[in-house]
């Protein structure tokens, strides 16, 4: 019965991961589009506002619904979020040097 609840929770600690990744991916990414589109925004500051109000939305949903109670859920859901800021922050990085 053990092995099989560790199989479980490390299943869900695994899903949990791969949705922090997804997470990360949707939110940083948004923010790149929304970074790239102020210059020819008529209302930057408007544009600011509801970009970071829309994903923080997001965000916040997801990670609320995927915790479900449990803590280690939303921690490895953040550890998967902020691998991907990092993997983003490099990939677009060195986008631009090229």
């Amino acid at each position: 019965m053990t092995n099989e609840l560790n199989i479980v929770s490390a299943t869900f600690l695994t899903g949990a991961f791969a949705a922090g990744l997804v997470l990360g991916a949707f939110y940083f990414i948004a923010l790149w589009h929304t970074v790239q589109r102020l210059p020819y925004a008529p209302r930057p500051a408007r544009l600011i506002l509801i970009s970071f109000v829309v994903r923080m939305a997001v965000i916040l949903t997801a990670f609320y619904f995927l915790m479900d109670g449990h803590w280690e859920r939303l921690a490895v859901a953040m550890i998967g979020f902020m691998v991907m800021k990092k993997v983003l922050t490099y990939h677009l990085s060195h986008q631009k040097a090229v």
